[in-house]
């Protein structure tokens, strides 16, 4: 059995979202959390993300929600704060959402437009760690100001890779929060298109590593532009172009330069995941990060 230890990461009456009413009913809760995984409408194979003008085609290996079944399994089921950016939900076919291990891939689309890949080859991804480390440091005493514990970026736990043949980049990132027995892992995907990118997030444990990256790495070649909104199809007469490139995607992109709310879930309380907001200051400005991060754990 797991526990979340909050321990001064943020100010409860202001953060903390109320337990889903499916795990209040249900001391166990592991009959009400099976009891909801069974009530989402899963789909498998051609999945077409209209918003996006994207698509999916999904192996065996995953299966997938829609937006509505995916906003309620971040909202109600893990009580995230809500968030109508969510276009969907990719969901390993072999572990239960209800499972204690259990991880899944949010998708989210930005429409900022064409973003230039000029600069991805000459990223120096030691040096922008180091930068990153250093901000993220500078940033906890503003955290622990404002109520928030303290999040440290331990490094690479996969080191940032751009496929210029596929327009697809990925990189995960090491996280420790307020010094928890377990650090997170927080894998990113993303795949630029003509007009914006679509995202690929996952969260998980970093003792679920070796699967999250498998599988992550699984559904690189099944996600898609649409024809006509593809990377390729970018017409540089008409079409909009992001004011950022390749290396700013992983530094911080757009939340970096419009003062986004950070959102950070926390892993499993006794079977279902408990959703939180903090506020990480950089600058002046906020990062942004999509994260569940597990805490201390403990025999019951």
């Amino acid at each position: 059995m797991k526990h979340v230890s909050l321990r001064g990461l943020l100010v409860a009456s202001l953060l903390m979202c109320a337990l889903p009413a499916w795990a209040r009913q249900d001391q166990d809760g592991a009959s009400s959390a099976e009891a909801f995984v069974d009530s989402l409408h899963f789909r498998s194979g051609q999945i077409q993300v209209p918003e996006a003008k994207a698509h999916f085609q999904l192996g065996p290996e995953f299966r997938y929600l829609d937006k509505a079944d995916a906003r309620r399994v971040l909202e109600q089921f893990w009580g995230n704060p809500e968030d109508d950016s969510v276009l969907g939900m990719v969901v390993p076919a072999s572990t239960s959402l209800a499972a204690d291990d259990s991880w899944a891939v949010v998708v989210t689309y930005s429409d900022e437009g064409y973003v230039s890949d000029e600069d991805a080859a000459k990223i120096d991804y030691d040096g922008m760690l180091k930068d990153m480390q250093g901000a993220t440091r500078e940033a906890n005493a503003e955290r622990e100001k404002a109520g928030f514990g303290r999040v440290e970026l331990v490094g690479w736990a996969v080191p940032p890779r751009y496929d210029a043949a596929s327009k697809k980049l990925y990189w995960a990132k090491e996280l420790d929060f307020n010094g928890a027995a377990q650090h997170t892992l927080n894998y990113d995907i993303r795949v630029l298109g003509r007009h914006g990118y679509l995202s690929l997030n996952a969260v998980a444990g970093m003792g679920e590593l070796q699967q999250v990256q498998a599988g992550m790495q699984q559904l690189l070649p099944m996600t898609e532009f649409d024809s006509g909104a593809r990377y390729a199809d970018h017409n540089p007469s008409t079409d909009k172009v992001a004011a950022y490139g390749v290396a700013a995607l992983i530094g911080g992109g757009l939340a970096a330069k419009t003062g986004l709310l950070a959102k950070l879930g926390l892993l499993l309380a006794k079977g279902w995941k408990l959703g939180l907001i903090a506020v990480v200051f950089l600058g002046g400005l906020v990062r942004k990060l999509f994260s569940r991060g597990e805490r201390e754990s403990k025999a019951a």
